[in-house]
């Protein structure tokens, strides 16, 4: 009587346990989800729009705007770059420190080409281009910045291009929120699936598409 009595009271239990774990486990999942997607949304528009943009490049004309500027080392600083220099070696930084001021270009820790007559420095930027040339024996300063406008500039941010180790950093964490969103989206999906019959063949379509896009299409 007492193993008849006891047997529902144990599924019973049972049952409410896993109602209680489903429904921290979906609290969870929930929580998650809507912070990574808080985390990634702005990220998720800007990777978007930019991959419209890159993919019709070709037809987007942008005009670069192309700014030249020159100026002349003190012959105090002019001595500096007649000394030998192994390559790749940075500017002095009083050198650099000039530079910058007469033609608003830092090259300050950039790496220099070296030559008998000049040092030259690249410093290529998202969405354009700069570069600064001194001639050692002179201390002439040339200098040409290239402006391609704000969409090619979002396109380099998109591939990281000449962006700099913070915005790599971004990258990768971003991309961290979006692996998060969308596995706890999946997550997501299959715990109410049941209740949305069509929710896996709507899955299975999402990636069916890409997959035959690419085998019978990309060559």
């Amino acid at each position: 009587m007492t193993s008849q009595s006891s047997s529902p009271h144990r599924r019973t239990s049972v049952s409410r346990n896993r109602k209680k774990w489903r429904s921290w486990w979906l609290k969870q999942l929930h929580s998650w989800h809507w912070i990574s997607a808080a985390l990634s949304l702005v990220g998720m528009l800007l990777f978007a729009i930019t991959g419209i943009t890159l993919n019709h490049a070709a037809t987007i004309g942008a005009k670069p705007v192309v700014i030249e500027k020159s100026g002349m080392l003190l012959p105090s600083l002019r001595r500096m770059l007649t000394a030998p220099h192994t390559p790749d070696t940075p500017l002095p930084a009083p050198v650099a420190k000039s530079v910058a001021a007469t033609v608003g270009l830092d090259p300050a820790g950039k790496s220099v080409e070296w030559s008998d007559t000049d040092a030259y420095v690249a410093l290529p930027r998202p969405g354009g281009d700069a570069w600064v040339s001194i001639e050692r024996v002179t201390g002439r300063i040339t200098a040409e910045t290239t402006d391609r406008g704000w969409i090619s500039y979002l396109n380099d941010l998109h591939k990281g291009r000449n962006a700099g180790e913070a915005w790599a950093w971004f990258i990768d964490i971003f991309a961290g929120a979006c692996i998060l969103f969308t596995l706890t989206g999946l997550l997501l999906l299959q715990l109410h699936a049941r209740h949305r019959p069509t929710t896996w063949p709507i899955v299975a379509a999402g990636l069916a598409i890409p997959v035959l896009l690419a085998i019978l299409f990309v060559h």
